[in-house]
């Protein structure tokens, strides 16, 4: 359809995966008027306005035929061998697995454990599947919404050795270049707040079924029993006010595996809201201070290498964060970053500020 009719000017981007146009609207038509709507209405694509110093924008995107085709099998694989992996670890923290500390004497005793003993690692193990497989739809759904071309969430299975979870968490590939700062805001905290959803009420009812369970005074906090040992949880000022409110002001709260899923769902979303390099947080914080963005990733880099002195898994953080970002702090640059990003991005990104917070756990591991 032609809408050059409700036009003043506008400018055409071709790329690879699809055809973008910033259109200025004809003050006449800018309400919208009922034949821009009628017009917009027949549009094969995806749109959006935005309020700009010159008068109402128009964001078209339109997709380019022939986009590539998905490794599902790929996918799939990736998701049931950590489905797989994370059962495993769940059926050793409700001790229907024992724990071995020799990774291959564990694994020449799996064959023999019964049905019954990989059923219960599900209550771990179904959880915090949820939980990743939201975070990572939340990014994956608001990209398509925006025709971007991205891939479904890889899923990254690994022993028990060096993380005792399973896996180490998901991710989604952006293969493409996003329009303006409103689309990389809009992707990139979807996945948090997706996360988050899915986490909470499962760590309140995780909390409800630990209660039964044995505390032990020797442990200040929240613990889990693998084996003859227990290892020590931190607190998020989110968990430490639940688990008071469900459990009450007692030392040594056992956790079930679901309230451990659960914990370790919003522990995923914690370090994704980190504003480093192009974690979740880094997208937020160049979305909405582009200018700040290097500057603060550089000190926040510096701080979480301090935190370190406490919990050695930072410093592993950092080295990752730099491995995965080249050593690049900055943030790659989006199609038109001098589109104003709308007033109610800027409120929801105090919510995200307050979701990093109430789910900062400064020492994950205590000692």
């Amino acid at each position: 359809m032609d809408l050059t009719p409700f036009l003043v000017a506008w400018r055409h981007s071709a790329l690879r995966d699809r055809e973008v146009i910033d259109a200025l609207v004809h003050p006449t038509h800018a309400p919208p008027s009922p034949q821009l709507a009628a017009a917009l209405a027949e549009w094969p694509g995806s749109y959006y306005w935005s309020d700009e110093p010159d008068g109402r924008h128009l964001i078209l995107t339109r997709p380019t035929p022939g986009r590539r085709r998905e490794r599902w099998g790929l996918h799939g694989a990736l998701f049931a061998l950590t489905l797989l992996t994370t059962t495993v670890a769940g059926a050793i923290l409700a001790g229907t697995i024992p724990y071995d500390p020799n990774p291959i004497r564990l694994l020449r005793g799996l064959p023999a454990a019964g049905l019954g003993a990989w059923a219960s690692g599900l209550a771990f193990s179904l959880p915090l599947l949820a939980i990743l497989l939201a975070h990572e739809l939340g990014h994956y759904v608001t990209a398509r919404r925006y025709q971007l071309d991205v891939s479904p969430p890889y899923f990254i299975p690994v022993p028990l050795f060096p993380s005792f979870v399973g896996t180490m968490g998901a991710f989604i590939r952006l293969r493409t270049v996003v329009s303006d700062r409103r689309q990389l805001f809009d992707v990139g905290v979807a996945g948090p707040i997706a996360g988050f959803v899915v986490a909470l009420p499962l760590l309140v009812v995780g909390l409800v079924l630990g209660r039964p369970l044995a505390p032990d005074p020797a442990v200040p906090g929240m613990f889990l029993r693998i084996g003859q040992g227990t290892i020590a949880l931190g607190d998020s000022p989110l968990t430490w006010v639940l688990r008071r409110l469900v459990v009450g002001p007692l030392p040594g709260v056992p956790l079930h595996p679901l309230a451990f899923a659960a914990w370790v769902g919003m522990f995923v979303t914690m370090l994704n809201l980190l504003p480093l390099a192009q974690l979740d947080g880094g997208h937020l914080l160049y979305a909405v201070f582009p200018g700040w963005h290097e500057r603060v990733a550089r000190a926040f880099l510096l701080l979480t290498a301090v935190m370190g002195a406490w919990w050695w898994g930072w410093w592993v953080w950092v080295l990752l964060v730099l491995a995965l970002s080249r050593g690049r702090l900055g943030h790659p640059p989006v199609l038109n970053s001098n589109r104003p990003l709308p007033p109610s991005r800027r409120r929801l990104a105090w919510g995200a500020l307050l979701l990093f917070l109430v789910t900062f756990t400064p020492v994950p591991f205590p000692l």
